[in-house]
């Protein structure tokens, strides 16, 4: 896979990054996390903001660390705000500018969804025996489903090709059946996971 190059973050991105999570945030459904593969094709394909590499390993560490899963969207606003400071910055400046990545990316995707679902679930708890209303409630699950598959298909796929990498395809697959079909905590299956990783298994 070819290494990317990070573009110059300027002034103007920040509002970019911004606008986009505001946009992002209203089609959240299910959680911020079905958003990631656009968060992606934004953040490393069109703007180069961040490499695949730190993407992925964005989204790993939050879903490793105890909390809510939109927990990744503030590593992204952080590696964001890392790669907008000069790399010959003092320690201090960058976790400003890391801290500020934050702070815009947290704001964009928490305000807009956040509003609108304290005013939706009062209207729908008021209106819950509405057939409209239970019909979307029914509609949204398989749309909920198709966007995490198309975020674990996104991840695997930052790995480069699958057929050169087929232990990790195999491993995306059987770890995708113990999620469904056991009870096994997730920290379990990142710890081994990490261990496979390091062994040079995948």
């Amino acid at each position: 896979m070819t290494p990317q190059v990070l573009g110059h973050i300027q002034g103007g991105d920040w509002w970019l990054l911004l606008l986009h999570f505001l946009s992002l945030s209203l089609l959240a459904i299910g959680g911020a996390i079905t958003t990631a593969p656009e968060m992606q094709r934004y953040m490393v394909q069109d703007q180069h903001w961040l490499t695949d590499a730190e993407f992925n390993s964005s989204i790993a560490l939050a879903q490793a660390a105890p909390g809510p899963n939109v927990l990744f969207i503030a590593v992204l606003g952080w590696n964001f705000g890392l790669n907008a400071a000069a790399t010959a910055a003092p320690l201090w400046l960058q976790w400003t500018w890391g801290l500020a990545g934050v702070t815009v990316a947290m704001v964009g995707i928490l305000v807009p969804s956040t509003t609108l679902t304290f005013a939706l679930a009062r209207w729908g708890h008021r209106n819950r025996n509405l057939r409209a209303v239970r019909a979307f409630k029914q509609g949204m699950a398989p749309i909920v489903v198709a966007l995490l598959v198309a975020t674990g298909w996104l991840m695997t796929m930052g790995h480069g090709d699958l057929v050169q990498n087929w232990k990790l395809a195999v491993l995306t697959l059987v770890i995708a059946l113990v999620v469904w079909r056991t009870k096994i905590h997730l920290l379990w299956l990142l710890a081994g996971g990490a261990l496979l990783g390091w062994l040079g298994w995948v």
